[in-house]
């Protein structure tokens, strides 16, 4: 049964184990789908999806195999497209509103089923049809006791159900960062980190019981890395310029190592397209309000793990001149490759995230620089996959 179907959730990159696919199976014949297709669709993803990153990979792969199955929830296009820029609400008594539209939820998918047979024109205002503004139970941006919300956004929190809405964009592993995703992501840098350095000097109690019984009861120490707090991290933001569109992405970044509290010590910096004599302690790359970079490069121990974001997008002489900075009057005595050389020299464990979609760093302005310092250094796109590759690139390095 579905058997197309499993093998559809595969090929979208889907990793359906032969087990889930039997329980899937299973959970049909006890009748636990109901013979709802809405109800299979929530059995199977609770089954067969094991992360919220796969979502909308699950929803993409579902609307396809059953595209031509009936069923209440296909929303026409042209009704959602009536649905856009709602009217405002108009004044409405309450108590008449509620007494009319106290609805259970099969009586709503009745009526949103009668509605999409007879609806031929856009409706606001109004307590019938599917519209906005008004006190159907249908539609958006209006009031009722109960109904099922159409397109819109929620307001009242009444809405028994959503139609026509996918709602896991969001978690896809290609899509870009929020703070939350940053957060969690540094998270997992510390717990990588902690099992991957740091001398094996404390004694694991259970597994040395395991061992010393599995070697005939002759002792088998066994020992793990401390769980330390050791992570030092040197994040590098470039400000200003091109990567002024990615002020919100950055800001995001940069209140999520704040408070992330995983690190023994971090240290952060600002520079404008390519670091050379300077660093920045303030967003805003002003002078005097900086370090050198040479000093960073003598005085931090090489345990620092160096995360640098920015869009390597700049005029390449830039990057190769000698007096090449876009400051006029902060002339540099060595090319932005050379700085750029030394620092990874000094800190080998070096990654840099770049908010330019992967698939245009090729065609974009700066594809010349991004291609030079991706030479250089480890370059990879900032969404939530390219983070995760990223950070295990960097605990990794030796």
């Amino acid at each position: 049964m579905f058997t197309d179907f499993f093998y559809l959730l595969r090929a979208h990159g889907l990793d359906v184990s032969m087990n889930e696919w039997l329980s899937l199976m299973e959970a049909l014949k006890l009748g636990l789908c109901r013979n709802s297709l809405l109800e299979f669709y929530y059995v199977a993803r609770g089954i067969l999806v094991k992360t919220e990153a796969d979502f909308d990979k699950f929803d993409e792969t579902f609307l396809r195999y059953f595209e031509h199955v009936q069923h209440m929830e296909d929303i026409p296009q042209e009704l959602m497209d009536w649905l856009h820029d709602p009217k405002n609400m108009k004044k409405y008594d309450k108590d008449e509103v509620d007494a009319r539209t106290t609805f259970d939820l099969g009586k709503l998918r009745e009526m949103l089923e009668e509605r999409l047979k007879e609806q031929h024109e856009r409706h606001d205002g109004g307590q019938y049809w599917v519209g906005t503004g008004g006190t159907s139970a249908l539609g958006h941006s209006g009031y009722a006791a109960t109904g099922i919300r159409v397109g819109g956004e929620s307001q009242h929190r009444h809405a028994l159900q959503v139609a026509g809405e996918r709602n896991f964009r969001d978690f896809r592993e290609d899509s870009t960062l929020d703070q939350r995703s940053f957060q969690l992501a540094f998270r997992r840098l510390r717990q990588l980190t902690t099992r991957q350095e740091g001398p094996m000097d404390v004694l694991n109690l259970e597994r040395t019981i395991d061992e010393t019984c599995n070697n005939a009861g002759y002792l088998q120490l066994e020992f793990d890395r401390p769980r330390t707090n050791d992570v030092k991290v040197m994040l590098l933001f470039d400000s200003g310029g091109s990567m002024s569109p990615y002020t919100k992405l950055c800001s995001q970044l940069f209140q999520a190592v704040n408070r992330a509290n995983n690190f023994k010590d971090l240290r952060i910096y600002y520079f404008h397209n390519c670091w050379y004599s300077d660093l920045y302690t303030d967003p805003r790359c002003m002078y005097g309000e900086s370090v050198e970079t040479q000093w960073v490069i003598n005085n931090l121990s090489r345990e620092y793990k160096v995360i640098v974001v920015g869009d390597a997008s700049m005029a390449p002489s830039e990057l190769t001149w000698i007096g090449g900075s876009s400051y006029y009057n902060r002339y540099n005595n060595e090319t932005g490759l050379t700085w750029l050389e030394r620092m990874h020299s000094r800190f080998q464990k070096m990654v840099w995230f770049n908010p330019i979609p992967e698939a245009m760093w090729q065609y974009d302005y700066g594809y010349q620089t991004i291609e030079m310092i991706g030479s250089v250094v480890d370059m990879y796109q900032l969404t939530v996959e390219g983070l995760a590759r990223g950070l295990k690139k960097l605990v990794s390095a030796r």
